[in-house]
């Protein structure tokens, strides 16, 4: 039964007034955190803002009303970092005096967190400096490590509530620093010349009087010295990419681009030098700038984000050693075959192991997909990537970290099969445009051939430089990336334009279920038994004390405003909770903490003892994101869909409402079981997108001809992937797949534009008319318009798709 039935006409007769704490703003659980006049929920937060004011620091809460996080009392231990060879592995630099060292912090939020942060110095004075990354969340801290050790600043940093994320990754360092310096390099020398040469030649478009024309033969060549950076520099990657297709039998866009630069450099040397003409230097310059314009915006990227995460981003730095019935933290690479290691509440288990010692529960969800937690018994295998959440057990090392089945999901050879990747527009158009452009030329050169062979050469020059693709090589990558700074602004980052496209082809969905279509938080709650007002607001008094998951969804779930005194609360860990209310000793846990026999999976059941007497169980399951059945029949009205899972099916009956497919709705699914689904619908000729969010779908994910990693918080760890889908934009998924659609619409539009100018031009090419004046009208007024429609019709279809 529901709460709603229940009497709701007693009320308790010991109430207490909640108070918002200073520093974060949450509900007061506990009366006891008093300081300097004010109200604290937790020591933690009490402990901030302690800190803060011996600083002198309290300017800090000018920036935001609650500018604080919630403080966690169970910080993790960094007694590994005292270890020498570790903490020389996370340093960036060095020397006898001051380390630097850079941290990701996950919680860095708002403006108070980068004003704290980068003043460190004055809450110790070895800091010597601190610099923030605000969209990396990262810190780079300068201190003096003879004075101020690394553990000792990971602890200060975690005091004030900016505890660190240290992972195995971090030790690698391999992460790829973009750098598009070269590039801006490369546009910075185009534009210079293309201003200047624009500059030398308005006197040729507006004619010349008598006193320039003894000039026009020294325009001329300062005209061509400033082409040869731009040919050899600047554009010279555009010759080293069609060549290497060429090589390939491959015809991509970059051969007609580098074809058209060709012509227009070798015929601007012959005009200059003959003095027959001014050449093509301004059109060749101008073309070359704002071809790296599109290069440039094209592999714009998020570069604070990682698409490539593996494993090691997953694993912790250091594990703990037992030996001798000595505790001592080691690399993660030392861990050896018969070591045995303690794993403590909320730790990650590095390597496959057998349980040695203590009650295990084993939360696997983010390697298997299965959303409940398993119990371990003494002796049985326990598998890396599981997270301990119960009490402190020891393991025994059964195989090293490399060989785990955890670093197997991404060493197995069918987990980094390649695959064939959809061809997008611009590559499908340059192959047949790069011929018919040929054909033109050729044609035009034939015709004239017996006439005039000068016109002949001329028309032959004039085809390959009035048709070259410039258009065609600014309209996707204007357009997408436009798309881009849309899907961003909705939190949805894209690898690269590329995925735009891909996405357009796609005509199978296939999601994963545990933290991709269900809630991050929240639970469906039901009760069994009989509660009275009053024994609610007993339940709820003592649940509110606890910071477990469960219990702060329980007291949210009951909504209860008013609670009684708690005396004598206990907390025992990965059993239960109880404390005395009116004289009444309330007990909430597992079965075996409230002492009763049932045949009820414990796990995710929490039962209820009030006095002597057992008063009922409350079931927790997974809640759906919000309007999942609207999104669900969106996407199945075009889209054919599917669902894999590694839960059991015990969720089917309540999936069939928003999932009607049910012959396509598999669980207990692998991740071996995932990646042979996908290769079965690909061997169907179907393009596959595939959206998980753990290391179960790796495999799946990489497969997929379109792979999205589904998080709550894009910071987290993501396996690798094509695009990461911030889940509060998950019901956006039809827009943005609609927005996609529209995008590859405007380049096709943008490309007909481009033809109505290439046959302007190419009627003036074929006769042999073109003059450097027409190319250097229709050049720039063909790129402005390109860029112009593309620009505001990607946003026009942004509005219509609700994206805006």
């Amino acid at each position: 039964m529901t709460f709603e039935d229940m009497d709701i006409l007693n009320t308790p007769t010991q109430t207490q007034t909640i108070n918002q704490c200073y520093h974060c703003g949450n509900d007061c659980q506990d009366q006891d955190y008093h300081y300097d006049e004010k109200d604290f929920c937790c020591i933690g937060c009490q402990s901030v803002y302690t800190i803060l004011s011996e600083n002198q620091l309290c300017s800090y809460y000018n920036y935001n009303d609650t500018p604080g996080k919630t403080q966690d009392a169970n910080l993790s231990h960094y007694d590994y970092l005292d270890e020498s060879r570790i903490a020389a592995s996370l340093l960036d630099y060095s020397d006898e005096n001051i380390s630097i060292i850079t941290l990701y912090i996950p919680s860095i939020h708002c403006s108070s967190c980068l004003w704290l942060l980068e003043h460190l110095y004055k809450i110790n004075t070895s800091i010597v400096n601190s610099r923030i990354d605000f969209l990396k969340k990262q810190v780079v801290i300068t201190f003096k490590h003879k004075e101020f050790s690394l553990r000792e600043l990971v602890g200060m940093l975690s005091a004030i509530g900016y505890e660190p994320i240290i992972s195995l990754q971090d030790v690698v360092k391999e992460q790829n620093k973009v750098s598009d310096r070269e590039i801006i390099k490369k546009i910075a020398v185009a534009g210079f010349c293309f201003g200047n040469v624009m500059l030398l030649s308005f006197p040729e478009y507006f004619g010349m009087a008598a006193f320039e024309q003894q000039f026009k033969t020294f325009f001329g060549w300062l005209n061509l010295v400033f082409a040869f950076p731009v040919v050899f520099y600047s554009g010279r990657d555009y010759f080293i990419s069609a060549w290497k297709n060429l090589t390939n039998n491959i015809l991509n866009l970059d051969f007609p681009l580098a074809l058209g630069i060709s012509v227009m450099f070798i015929r601007s040397i012959y005009e200059i030098l003959s003095g027959s003409g001014a050449g093509f230097v301004d059109t060749l310059c101008g073309l070359v700038f704002f071809l790296l314009i599109g290069k440039w915006v094209q592999q714009r990227t998020y570069h604070h984000l990682s698409f490539e995460r593996d494993y090691r981003s997953y694993f912790p730095v250091a594990v703990t050693l037992i030996s001798e019935g000595i505790e001592k933290p080691i690399p993660m690479d030392e861990l050896q075959i018969g070591d045995r290691i303690l794993i403590r509440n909320n730790e990650i288990i590095p390597a496959d192991t057998i349980l040695m010692k203590g009650d295990a529960i084993i939360d696997f969800s983010f390697v298997t997909g299965e959303s409940v937690p398993v119990q371990k018994v003494l002796g049985e295998v326990v598998y890396a990537g599981g997270r301990q959440i119960n009490e402190a057990i020891e393991l025994e090392v059964i195989k090293p970290v490399s060989q785990s089945y955890l670093t197997s999901l991404w060493n197995n050879e069918a987990f980094e099969g390649k695959h064939k990747k959809i061809k997008t527009f611009s590559d499908t158009v340059s192959k047949y445009f790069s011929v018919v452009l040929l054909a033109i030329a050729f044609g035009s050169a034939a015709f004239w051939m017996f006439d005039d062979s000068a016109k002949a050469w001329q028309s032959f020059t004039a085809v390959l430089i009035i048709a070259c693709p410039c258009a065609l090589a600014l309209s996707s990558p204007f357009t997408l990336s436009a798309v881009l700074s849309i899907f961003d602004k909705n939190k949805f980052y894209l690898k690269n334009t590329a995925v735009v496209e891909q996405m357009t082809k796609i005509d199978t969905l296939v999601f994963d279920k545990t933290g991709t279509i269900t809630a991050p938080e929240g639970f469906r709650i039901s009760f069994e038994g009989n509660l009275s007002f009053e024994e609610q607001c007993m339940i709820s008094s003592v649940a509110r004390n606890s910071g477990h998951p469960l219990s702060r969804e329980l007291v949210k779930w009951m909504k209860i405003n008013e609670y009684f005194t708690v005396s004598s609360y206990q907390e025992i860990p990965g059993k239960g909770i109880e404390g005395i209310v009116n004289h009444k000793m309330v007990r909430i846990g597992s079965a075996s903490f409230i002492n009763i026999k049932t045949e009820k999976q414990d796990i995710g059941t929490v039962y209820i003892q009030i006095g002597k007497q057992y008063a009922g169980y409350f079931s927790f399951r997974q809640s759906w994101r919000p309007r999942l059945k609207e999104l669900f029949t969106k996407l199945g009205s075009k889209l054919n869909m599917h669902l894999l899972s590694g839960d059991q099916d015990s969720e089917r009956e309540f999936l069939l409402p928003a999932f009607p497919w049910e012959d396509q709705m598999h669980f207990s699914q692998s991740p071996q079981n995932k990646l042979d689904y996908i290769q079965a619908l690909q061997q169907k000729n179907n393009k596959v997108m595939m959206l998980g969010d753990g290391l179960n779908d790796a495999g799946a994910l990489k497969q997929s001809d379109l792979g999205i990693a589904v998080t709550d918080n894009i910071n987290n760890f993501s396996p690798g992937c094509d695009a990461i889908l911030d889940g509060a934009s998950f019901e956006k998924l039809p827009n943005f797949i609609q927005q996609a659609k529209d995008a590859l619409k405007v380049i096709h539009i943008s490309f007909s534009i481009s033809l109505v100018y290439n046959v302007i031009g190419l009627f003036f090419a074929v006769q042999g008319l073109l003059s450097p004046l027409y190319a250097a009208i229709l050049m720039p007024i063909s790129t402005v318009t390109i860029i112009s429609f593309t620009s505001i019709a990607t946003h026009m279809f942004a509005r219509k798709n609700k994206l805006t």
